[in-house]
C-alpha cells in the first residue's frame, strides 16, 4: 500500500466533529490520550493503547469507556480516514470528561476525540540529548497540556541540541520530552528505572525482545554512568529507535546492531485492524 496522506479526519464519539462540539475542549487540559501509527489499515500493539486509555480513565475519571467502543470509534475513523492509495496514517486518540475541569463534580461517562494526519517514523537521527532536571506529574498517564515538553525541547535547540532527556530528583535519567530512553551495554537492552511513561512502543519492545531471547535490564542510570554504555536510542509511537550520540556532554558510541535489533523486535509484532 502507498503511504501518501489520507484525508485527515475530527471525529467526536464516533461521528464527525463540528466546530461548534470542539469549541469547548479547544483548551482543556484534564485529558488524557494515546498516540499511534497505522500502517495498512493496521495498528502495533493495540491491546497496549487498549490499555493505557482505560487505566488512565480509571485513574482521572473513575470510570472508562469498554474497549469495544474504543475500537469501533477507531474502526469508523478509520473507514472515513484512509484512501485506497492511502492507508497509512497518524491517530491520536484523546479521552476526556464532558464536566471539564477546574469542578469537583463527578467525570460522567466520558468522550473520546479522535484525530487523523500524515504518517510519520521520525527523525533519523543521531540525535544530541541536552539534561534538564523535571518530573512531569503523573508520569505514568500520557495526559494532555504538558507545556514543560515543548519548552524544554525549545530549550535544548537553543542550546545546539536536538532534544531533552529528564534527570529526576534523585539524579535518575527517566526520559525524554516525548520519548522513552533505552541503552546497550553490549549484551543486553537496559532500560531506565524511575518514574516515567511506560510508552507502547517500549511495550512492544519488550515483549518482542524477550521472544527473541534477548536479554532486558531495567536499573538506576545516572549521568556517571553514560559512558560504559556503548549505544543509546529514543522511542516513541514513531519509531522503535533513533541512535543517540550524546547526552549532555557525554558521546555515545553509535551501535548500528543494537538499532537493527530494535527494529527487528518491533517489526516482529503483528499489527491487527481494530
Amino acid at each position: 500500500m502507498s503511504a501518501q496522506s489520507s484525508s485527515p479526519i475530527v471525529h467526536l464519539d464516533g461521528r464527525p466533529a463540528s466546530a461548534e462540539a470542539l469549541a469547548p475542549i479547544a483548551f482543556a487540559g484534564y485529558a488524557h490520550f494515546t498516540a499511534m501509527q497505522v500502517r495498512s489499515g493496521r495498528i502495533r500493539g493495540l491491546d497496549l493503547h487498549l490499555s493505557r486509555l482505560r487505566s488512565a480513565s480509571m485513574a482521572l475519571f473513575g470510570t472508562a469507556l469498554s474497549d469495544e467502543q474504543v475500537r469501533q470509534h477507531l474502526r469508523t475513523a478509520l473507514q472515513a480516514a484512509l484512501q485506497p492509495d492511502a492507508a497509512d496514517l497518524s491517530l491520536t486518540a484523546t479521552v476526556y470528561s464532558p464536566e471539564g475541569e477546574f469542578t469537583a463534580r463527578g467525570a460522567g461517562a466520558p468522550r473520546l476525540l479522535i484525530r487523523t494526519g500524515p504518517p510519520s517514523s521520525g527523525p533519523t537521527g543521531p540525535l544530541a540529548l541536552d539534561t534538564v532536571e523535571h518530573k512531569r506529574i503523573l508520569p505514568g498517564i500520557k495526559h494532555v497540556g504538558e507545556i514543560a515538553k515543548t519548552y524544554y525541547l525549545r530549550q535544548a535547540a537553543a542550546q545546539g541540541f536536538d532534544d531533552a532527556a529528564f534527570v529526576d530528583r534523585q539524579g535518575r535519567l527517566s526520559e525524554g520530552t516525548i520519548w522513552n530512553l533505552a541503552f546497550w551495554d553490549g549484551e543486553a537492552v537496559v532500560w531506565p528505572a524511575a518514574e516515567m511513561l511506560t510508552g507502547t512502543t517500549m511495550g512492544i519492545l519488550r515483549r518482542q525482545l524477550d521472544r527473541l531471547g534477548t536479554p532486558q535490564r531495567t536499573r538506576e542510570i545516572r549521568l556517571a554512568a553514560l559512558p560504559a554504555f556503548s549505544g543509546a536510542v529514543v522511542m516513541n509511537s514513531w519509531t522503535p529507535g533513533v541512535p543517540v550520540r550524546r547526552i549532555g556532554s557525554v558521546p555515545i558510541p553509535a551501535a548500528p546492531d543494537f538499532l537493527a535489533l530494535l527494529h527487528r523486535a518491533y517489526e516482529a509484532e503483528p499489527a491487527v485492524a481494530p
